[in-house]
């Protein structure tokens, strides 16, 4: 595996290397598993009102004729001044 670190990441990663007196991958494998430790049990956010609903039509999103008259219903306006 091969990864681009930015400057500040590599000072770090420097650091660490110096202070630990370990190998680079073994820092990286040590941060990957305190990273999943960290997030496995995470539950996350979820967009209010995006996948809460079943229309029960499964070409909701890609078929044109449900959207024919979409707005207009119930719009009265007259004349504009």
């Amino acid at each position: 595996m091969q990864a681009r670190l930015d400057e500040e990441t590599q000072a770090a990663l420097d650091r660490v290397v110096q202070r630990r007196r370990m190998k680079p991958s073994e820092i990286v494998r040590e941060g990957i598993r305190l990273v999943d430790e960290k997030y496995k049990s995470s539950v996350f956010p979820r967009l209010i009102g995006v996948g809460m609903y079943s229309s029960g039509k499964g070409d909701l999103a890609t078929n044109k004729k449900y959207m024919e008259g979409f707005g207009a219903k119930g719009l009265k306006r007259g004349p504009r001044k």
